[in-house]
């Protein structure tokens, strides 16, 4: 049997239990007879393991260890070997999904190698998509997207160890083949292991979903027109969208019309984040008491279309207070419908809000209705004053921002909304005890870092949103970009950054100098690293509470919502002295 010494290292590395892990626990075998063996001893152990209950890190650790103790090998092979228990884990289920919603996921800077075109070949003959990437979040977007349900994966150990997090946190089904060099050499590896998990299935029984992957898409369910139409029934016999938009609007029924642009704006993109996190909020506080049914009544599907709804509105009025000419990548509403009207729908959508839970008395309860509206009714007024607190702070002539002057009015702009989704769900499971002020502080941190994210995405482009870069900039938002410039930079520079808020210089011109200003404060890492910060914290909070399974949907939503990687523009290096 194949042993090797332990190696000590000074690098320390994120262990899969969260502490710290050296070097020498990332060995890869280098004999594939004992690749092989160890492989059979992971299947061995999986087969005895309820594959239908959710698997944690911790314990993939734990059986790693076991299976290496078994076949009497070091810890050094405990990274791979968790690698491949996942693996084995999830072959039955990803057995069952049809070829045509797998995805097979190859590394970004593969060589044009026959081994790769050979997969490909046999990937596109089964029907699976093909992608060439690392990177979490393009990863995630795959996953959001509702087209992909399982994953055939090559990529590096590292790699995989990092999206161990991810596939156990999302629930999708993975298979995955190491990479046998840590050196960039994607050529070496087991093919033939990829292969065999190309062809793996389909079974007959349906894979177990995942509750959070299940609710996602109950989320994204709620905004189809048909569901849309039977949660909240149209009052009036109404035009169509086209017909509104038509040269013969102005003979249509106001009343009706505006109905038809709301459910219209209703139905538009977005990852309904908010939505499923109170659906997700309800199941974690019922999923036991119900034997594990998926079954969310319709009380709970208003409440939860209710907090999209308000948000919607929020949209409306935020976009013609900032001027913001797109939306889910067409014009916004004040654009396509002008300013009145969008003003009058954005209205019209909070009064369905309250009215989706006021409705909803008989079967919540009254006393859990009204504390719903409570919640509701005060996330509306924070979330009034931080957006007046922008837009003062916009319309003043003095432009000085100190960084946590920014963060004070983000808690109070983002958190809210994440807040009321979170409470209103579990108020509708039960009384909220001493959860409440803990989940507003778990809040506050996550929409504090959701909303620096949004700040460096503006400097992306945001193809939902915005179609250009540094819009908000342009618009006078109190952004913690902005605050940490002017704390960085030296006065000479402080001042002509204050300067380019009303300099007649064109858009382009000065958005380029001011991203130049930016760099040379280090704002960008700046920011990244309250978000880290930020998220740190939310995760703390996450970590004290109970149930487990509310605790659980923390750490997910942490997840989902502060999916950085895609956010996090790529800059130069400053192109001059600005300290």
């Amino acid at each position: 049997m194949e042993t090797t010494d332990r190696e000590d290292s000074a690098n320390g590395v994120v262990a899969p239990g969260g502490g710290l892990c050296l070097a020498h626990l990332k060995q890869i075998p280098a004999d594939r007879e004992l690749r092989g063996l160890i492989r059979r001893e992971c299947w061995s152990t999986v087969v005895r393991l309820d594959r239908t209950a959710s698997l944690s890190k911790e314990t993939l650790e734990t059986l790693a260890r076991l299976v290496l103790d078994k076949l009497a090998l070091h810890e050094g092979y405990v990274g791979w070997t968790m690698v491949v228990l996942s693996s084995e884990f999830w072959r039955d289920q990803v057995a069952a999904v049809p070829h045509s919603r797998r995805l097979l996921l190859l590394p970004p800077e593969e060589p044009s190698l026959a081994v790769f075109a050979e997969l490909r070949t046999q990937a596109a003959q089964l029907g699976l998509t093909v992608a060439t990437t690392e990177s979490s979040s393009a990863i995630m977007q795959l996953l959001f997207s509702g087209s992909i349900d399982a994953i055939v994966g090559v990529a590096s150990l590292d790699v995989l160890e990092k999206a161990i997090d991810k596939i156990l946190l999302v629930g999708i089904p993975a298979l995955a083949v190491p990479l046998l060099t840590s050196d960039g050499q994607a050529a070496d590896f087991d093919a033939d292991w990829v292969q065999d998990m190309l062809y793996v299935g389909p079974a007959q029984e349906s894979p177990a979903s995942h509750p959070y992957r299940a609710l996602l898409q109950t989320a994204r369910s709620l905004f189809e027109p048909a569901e849309l139409a039977r949660l909240l029934p149209r009052q009036r016999f109404g035009p169509s969208l086209a017909e509104v938009n038509g040269a013969g609007a102005s003979a249509l029924d106001p009343l009706a019309a505006t109905e038809t642009i709301a459910h219209d704006f209703l139905s538009l993109g977005g990852k309904y984040a908010r939505p499923f996190i109170t659906l997700a909020a309800y199941d974690a506080m019922t999923r036991e008491s119900n034997n594990g049914s998926d079954s969310l009544p319709d009380a709970v599907r208003r409440v939860a279309l209710s907090i999209e709804t308000f948000h919607k509105a929020s949209l409306v009025h935020d976009d013609i207070q900032d001027a913001d000419d797109f939306r889910y990548g067409r014009p916004s509403l004040h654009r396509a419908h002008g300013l009145p009207t969008a003003i009058n729908v954005g209205d019209y959508m909070i009064g369905l809000g309250y009215s989706l839970v006021s409705r909803e008395s008989a079967s919540l309860g009254p006393e859990v209705a009204g504390d719903i509206v409570d919640i509701l009714s005060a996330a509306h007024l924070r979330l009034s004053e931080g957006q007046g607190a922008e837009l003062l702070w916009r319309d003043a002539r003095s432009k000085q921002l100190t960084p946590q002057d920014a963060l004070e009015i983000y808690a109070l702009k983002t958190s809210p909304a994440f807040e009321a989704a979170l409470l209103s769900g579990l108020r509708c499971a039960g009384s909220l005890e001493n959860l409440e002020e803990p989940l507003k502080r778990f809040c506050e941190h996550l929409g504090i870092a959701f909303q620096i994210l949004n700040d460096l995405k503006d400097w992306q482009g945001d193809q939902d949103n915005k179609l250009g870069v540094g819009l908000d900039t342009l618009g006078g938002r109190p952004t913690v970009l902005w605050a940490l410039a002017l704390a960085g930079l030296s006065p000479e520079f402080r001042e002509e950054l204050l300067a380019l808020v009303d300099s007649p210089v064109e858009s382009s011109k000065k958005i380029a100098r001011t991203r130049e200003l930016y760099e040379a404060a280090g704002v960008f890492d700046k920011a990244a690293g309250l978000v880290r910060d930020h998220q740190a914290r939310a995760e703390a909070i996450a970590q004290e509470i109970s149930p487990e399974s509310l605790q659980r949907l923390l750490h997910y939503l942490v997840e989902i919502v502060l999916d950085r990687a895609s956010t996090l523009p790529s800059m130069s290096a400053p192109s001059m002295s600005a300290q």
